[in-house]
């Protein structure tokens, strides 16, 4: 069973690693130790978490104390979107490197296609409660992403948030020196991003499916919001292989091969999402599982309608 996936650098990337995302600064150092305990080498990260120092400490602590060494590790940060001017986008890398304590990222991501105002708000809103955009277009931002590669910062560079159409403009940008190594998005059942993943598999992009859970801690979950967790029937599936709910959504994903980054602060839960390379889904159960797909995001970024780089008004 791979538990990597080969990036278009020809850099693996292991299949399951940490998710950062809402891990409270005073627990995600432990986190970050207890997932790298456990045998997770791939830790997902960005600026906009405002965590990096903590995970930092987690993987310069298992790092010194000789559990593993840096080149074994896999991490990915991401560009915020109040960074995407070209001058301001090796600064905001930099940063990053500095919180983490580390010499270079193995993938670093432009978080969103939209730029924001630049400044100390990371979401900088108008009078509206709109996002106020930078102007900037993502096509320069990349042209800056490709100079970290050159100057050794990073080794890879990819996307997170981007549609079909706005990863093409990157494919077809004259002069494009890197293309992207990997597209994050939020993929689970409820929005299995089929087309977008086709897409991207044919062209030689990874894809990373973040919120693979459906994101039951979600800030804005709404009482009536549906939970993948306590479907019956992926708990059925699940009782099937002697597993959990978590286990086979986070199963689905690899047998698409499809990279996974299941967050979690709770040692026991963290193991648990890793436990996911003893068992297989059989095809009826792949296609039940798809066949959940509503098109219902956990993240619809929804004070960034108006942005004219706005994803999600498109069907993939």
């Amino acid at each position: 069973m791979a538990t990597t996936v080969t990036l278009n650098t020809g850099a693996r990337m292991p299949i399951v690693g940490l998710g950062t995302w809402k891990s409270p600064p005073g627990k995600v150092s432990a986190a970050v130790k207890a997932a790298i305990s456990a045998g997770y080498r791939h830790i997902d990260g960005a600026y906009v978490y405002q965590n990096e120092a903590e995970v930092g400490e987690g993987v310069n602590a298992m790092i010194k104390d000789g559990v593993v060494k840096r080149e074994d590790l896999f991490i990915v940060s991401k560009l915020w979107c109040t960074f995407h001017e070209k001058s301001l986008v090796r600064q905001a890398c930099e940063k990053t490197l500095s919180d983490l304590k580390l010499d270079y990222l193995d993938l670093y991501l432009v978080h969103w296609p939209m730029g924001f105002k630049a400044g100390s708000e990371l979401f900088p809103l108008d009078s509206t409660g709109e996002t106020i955009s930078d102007d900037t277009h993502f096509l320069e931002t990349w042209v800056a992403m490709e100079e970290l590669v050159d100057a050794g910062l990073v080794k890879a560079i990819g996307v997170s948030n981007f549609n079909k159409e706005q990863i093409e403009a990157i494919l077809n940008k004259p002069g494009l020196k890197y293309k992207p190594a990997n597209n994050q998005v939020e993929c689970h059942p409820y929005l299995a991003q089929e087309k977008l993943v086709n897409f991207c598999h044919s062209q030689g992009i990874s894809v990373t499916a973040y919120s693979p859970l459906g994101s039951p801690d979600r800030p804005w979950a709404k009482p009536d919001d549906p939970s993948l967790l306590e479907d019956p029937k992926i708990k059925a599936i699940a009782e099937k292989h002697k597993k959990t709910s978590a286990q086979v959504l986070i199963r689905f994903q690899i047998q698409r091969n499809i990279v996974v980054i299941p967050k979690s602060i709770t040692p026991q839960r963290i193991q648990e999402n890793f436990q996911v390379f003893d068992f297989e889904l059989t095809t009826e159960e792949m296609k039940t599982i798809v066949g959940f797909n509503r098109n219902w995001r956990v993240c619809p970024m929804q004070w960034s309608l108006k942005h004219a780089d706005y994803p999600f008004n498109v069907e993939f």
